[in-house]
């Protein structure tokens, strides 16, 4: 039976724990503390049990807020040597940082961005083993956290900033890529939708579907965002698939913000 341990289950990992689980697989995951049968990220013993038993290991854990890498510091030396078949850690498209709107494949470089500790970390993981999968993702969303429901519960801002463009990501298109890398060859890959768009018509077209007013079209500065949120918008890129579609056979059930919010 395979077995996978996940470090972080947060949104999208948690959804391929279910998705493994409902497959077959044996699924350990951790979470800060022990809940809900997750294993204590600092419960040393235990977690490094779990990698000696695991067949793939995957990591979610984004670097602390002080910049180091959280799995790779207490754990990188146990995976490194570990008997699995399979390596995977979920960065972000985020370490391209800005290109002023152009299109960007996995051999652009990183590390220009604000997300200089999340570079760092997918270099690291590259390097940690010879069968890892860095799978870079845009914005995500899905069932509970997309932007339909930001448009009912009235937190939605359409902003507008000429030229700006976003890549996005089902959470399931998500899981299909990690699958589809178990058996492809280990690199980093991509896994984006086929369409970039401008955040503002993405929220219009999510208040389309649940007949609700579009709201109000917004400067960057009539915004009024958080430090967090004003950060996305001051990188500009389209991120390309290519390379996952071609090495992985990987082809995103939702290609577009359209399919994947009917979906929703």
């Amino acid at each position: 039976m395979p077995d996978m341990l996940i470090f972080g289950l947060g949104y999208t990992a948690q959804r391929l724990a279910n998705h493994l689980r409902a497959q077959g697989w044996q699924v350990t995951g951790t979470r800060r503390t022990a809940v809900d049968g997750a294993l204590a990220f600092d419960d040393h013993a235990a977690v490094v049990g779990a990698i000696d038993q695991a067949t793939h290991i995957l990591s979610s854990v984004p670097p602390a807020r002080d910049g180091t890498e959280p799995v790779l510091e207490s754990y990188g030396e146990a995976i490194k040597t570990a008997g699995v078949q399979w390596t995977g850690y979920l960065s972000s498209t985020g370490v391209y940082g800005d290109v002023g709107g152009a299109w960007v494949d996995e051999s652009a470089p990183i590390g220009s961005g604000r997300r200089k500790a999340r570079s760092e970390a997918d270099l690291r993981w590259q390097t940690l083993r010879n069968d890892v999968r860095v799978l870079r993702l845009p914005g995500i969303y899905g069932p509970g956290r997309n932007p339909i429901t930001r448009v009912q519960q009235g937190k939605a801002k359409r902003v507008d900033v000429p030229g700006q463009v976003f890549s996005r990501i089902h959470v399931d298109d998500i899981i299909a890529g990690a699958i589809a890398s178990f058996d492809g060859p280990a690199g980093v890959y991509n896994i984006a939708d086929d369409l970039p768009a401008p955040q503002h018509e993405v929220i219009a077209h999510a208040a389309r579907l649940v007949g609700i007013e579009p709201p109000p079209l917004l400067s960057l500065q009539e915004a009024d965002l958080s430090p967090s949120a004003l950060g996305f918008y001051e990188e500009n890129r389209r991120v390309a698939n290519g390379k996952a579609k071609r090495l992985l056979a990987w082809k995103p059930l939702y290609p577009d913000y359209k399919a994947g919010m009917a979906g929703l």
